[in-house]
């Protein structure tokens, strides 16, 4: 091959590296830009962390527990009541 097809595949070569440079940049950019709108939505959305929820869950699990134990203890308590 000559000097100059050499030097046409280099140039093909180097702007084919320099597209796919440009292109990951964009695309680096739209993710930057979705991810931007898509926390922007989210927190419009009023939603409840994860954290918060299984906090709030394991509290109400726990209340229910002493709940129901309360509801034992008072039934014992009635029924001590009315042998009396």
């Amino acid at each position: 091959m000559s000097n100059q097809g050499s030097r046409i595949l280099d140039d093909i070569g180097r702007l084919m590296n320099e597209a796919a440079g440009v292109a990951d940049g964009v695309r680096r950019e739209v993710e930057t830009v979705v991810k931007s709108q898509m926390e922007r939505a989210v927190a419009d959305l009023d939603l409840v962390k994860r954290e918060d929820y299984d906090a709030l869950r394991e509290l109400v699990q726990v209340q229910s527990e002493e709940l129901a134990q309360m509801r034992k203890e008072l039934d014992a308590l009635k029924r001590r009541k009315k042998t009396s």
